[in-house]
């Protein structure tokens, strides 16, 4: 799994350096910037990221409110937050579907 949390912030330091974008994420960095250690539990991993993806998806929600309200929130602000809601989301969509997968692969599997 950790193979796959890496490889995952590989793909997602790739595109923010394709975009020009700062922030890229170093390397041995995990998700949210903790450091992914031998013995991190999975789950931990999975409640961390399912709670940014609820943090980015609330800051969206803040945006386009305060976009609709006429509270000074520009239409470009309002966009990168929802993208960057809806990129979070499908990461972890991804994450989460390759975690079912390896679990059916290994239920599959005859000792």
């Amino acid at each position: 799994m950790l193979a796959s949390l890496s490889a995952m912030n590989a793909v997602a330091s790739a595109a923010t350096h394709l975009s020009g974008g700062a922030g890229a994420i170093p390397s041995g960095i995990g998700i949210g910037g903790k450091t992914a250690a031998a013995g991190t539990p999975f789950a931990g991993l999975m409640t961390d990221a399912v709670g940014q993806v609820n943090a980015l998806q609330d800051q969206a929600s803040a945006a386009v409110t305060g976009l609709i309200t006429g509270a000074g929130v520009d239409v470009h602000t309002a966009m990168i937050a929802a993208e960057k809601a809806s990129m979070g989301f499908e990461m972890a969509l991804a994450l989460r579907n390759k975690a079912v997968q390896a679990y059916q692969s290994v239920m599959g599997m005859q000792f």
